[in-house]
């Protein structure tokens, strides 16, 4: 590769100060997501980053351009690109020729536009749904887009909290979003599509590395076809049993007479509510119920129509024994006729979705011994849920179907009094963290394996892994936009 490319790149880089390679970061998040963002520093790191991308190489600089263009330095488009704003208006007006989307330009656009006191209102109207903490005195307006964007509040078709705030702000920003909005409509409809059609173009940035990774052996029709489609709002029900009080049944079932309450469950529960509604699904809570009520429950909603929803989820916090959770009342419900009543042949409107099952229940009495032990503190003290084991655990073999259980066949799980179960906790964590990057479930369910077999219990010496089962057949993302 000619040096002089490398020069070129230099001496532009040179010549950018911090707040215009914060802006040049925020442009370029459509092909490298905010966690690859993090590390880079400087102009150079950006444009190397570019080049890994493939939109920044020797002999194209048409997105660099664009960039420059965005961020008003007219000056050295003209000295180092030979290049007018003229021309490069003209070229960015040609449909298929721009590479920074029109959502972040309007985002960039309205940033450019707010004074330093509208910013501060901006974060005044934001403190309910954005923590304080995180809306320090230097944050730009771009960061915070970053974080309502991270938060599900803010997305390519996700613009009401926007303007809400820009109403009360300043209501000439509205019309950036207006022309936005119908220039997204025009382009739909240019393309043969109805305003909610689903396209690679229309997938959150962070998805399309997924399809990026396809390109080349398969077409587009056929990558897309690789991804379940997750655009509907609200995603679909998530329904959460949060089983807390078993008095029940150690009143009425001797051999469940040792049965304890589940202390700490509702951090669980409140805490699986919060991130699902996150990721845009409609949280169902379902406190204290009997096997029959579990049942129940699980009928209607296999009744309901989920044709407008593209996912299923169902959360389970209770006490188990050998392939079964408990009701409060020490009936049982097997595993396997939780996931039963969703498949194809019972619930039509959900054939060919993803549907996904959290079980947090021990599956056994077993205590898996660490070998060796590091720790920082010997304060926290947790509990084994008083569960039993299950030998045969199976999904529906007709696809579509994610299972994921706390532990493995025939041990413990830990719950917290105060602070919830490791497994619930953990996943939780992961999903807010990871989803807004676009990854996959499996890789974040993968992390989850690791972060909690990394967790000891200091009483037993005790150890935990998780264990996902499924029928997936293809990826499954949980896009917060």
């Amino acid at each position: 590769m000619d040096c002089s490319f490398h020069v070129l790149l230099y001496n532009i880089g040179e010549q950018l100060d911090s707040e215009e390679l914060a802006s040049l970061k925020f442009l370029s998040h459509d092909h490298i997501p905010q966690r690859k963002q993090e590390p880079i520093l400087d102009p150079c790191m950006l444009f190397q980053r570019l080049q890994e991308k493939r939109v920044l190489e020797e002999g194209n600089l048409s997105f660099l351009k664009e960039l420059l263009f965005r961020i008003n330095r007219l000056d050295l488009l003209g000295t180092y690109m030979n290049t007018s704003r003229e021309e490069l208006e003209r070229e960015l007006q040609t449909p298929g020729k721009a590479q920074i989307s029109a959502y972040r330009v309007m985002l960039f656009r309205i940033a450019e536009d707010v004074n330093k006191s509208e910013l501060r209102s901006f974060k005044f109207l934001l403190y309910k749904e954005i923590s304080k903490s995180k809306l320090d005195d230097n944050m730009s307006l771009l960061e915070i887009f970053t974080e309502m964007e991270k938060r599900a509040i803010l997305g390519k078709d996700n613009l009401d909290t926007l303007k809400q705030i820009c109403a009360q702000v300043n209501r000439s920003l509205l019309r950036k979003i207006g022309e936005y909005e119908e220039q997204l409509g025009e382009r739909r409809m240019s393309l043969g599509q109805s305003p909610d059609a689903f396209s690679k173009e229309e997938l959150p940035f962070e998805m399309q590395d997924a399809l990026d990774s396809l390109e080349g052996q398969n077409s587009k029709a056929q990558m897309l076809d690789q991804i379940y489609q997750m655009k509907s709002k609200p995603r679909g029900y998530c329904l959460i049993f949060n089983n807390y009080d078993f008095s029940e049944a150690r009143k009425n079932i001797p051999k469940l007479s040792k049965m304890k309450d589940r202390k700490g469950t509702d951090f669980d529960a409140e805490t699986l509510g919060s991130t699902f509604s996150e990721l845009h699904f409609e949280t169902v809570l379902c406190r204290d119920l009997t096997a029959q009520a579990i049942r129940e429950t699980l009928q209607y909603y296999q009744g309901v129509d989920h044709s407008d929803r593209d996912c299923f989820v169902c959360c389970v916090l209770s006490h188990g024994n050998r392939g079964i959770v408990y009701g409060i009342n020490g009936q049982e419900v097997s595993i396997s006729e939780l996931t039963s009543y969703f498949t194809g042949s019972k619930c039509p409107s959900l054939a060919g979705k993803p549907k996904v099952f959290f079980i947090q229940a021990c599956q056994g009495e077993n205590f898996q011994k660490a070998i060796s032990v590091e720790t920082d503190s010997d304060k926290n003290k947790v509990s084994a849920e008083d569960d039993f084991s299950y030998t045969w655990l199976t999904i529906p073999d007709n696809g579509d179907f994610l299972l994921g259980m706390a532990t493995v066949d025939s041990y413990v799980s830990y719950r917290d009094p105060t602070k919830g179960t490791w497994y619930i906790q953990t996943l939780c964590d992961s999903l807010r963290r990871r989803c807004p990057c676009g990854d996959d479930i499996l890789t974040i369910l993968t992390e989850v394996n690791f972060k909690v077999g990394e967790k000891i219990d200091l009483k037993n010496r005790g150890k935990q892994m998780p264990q996902p089962m499924f029928s997936l057949r293809k990826k499954l993302f949980f896009p917060t936009d």
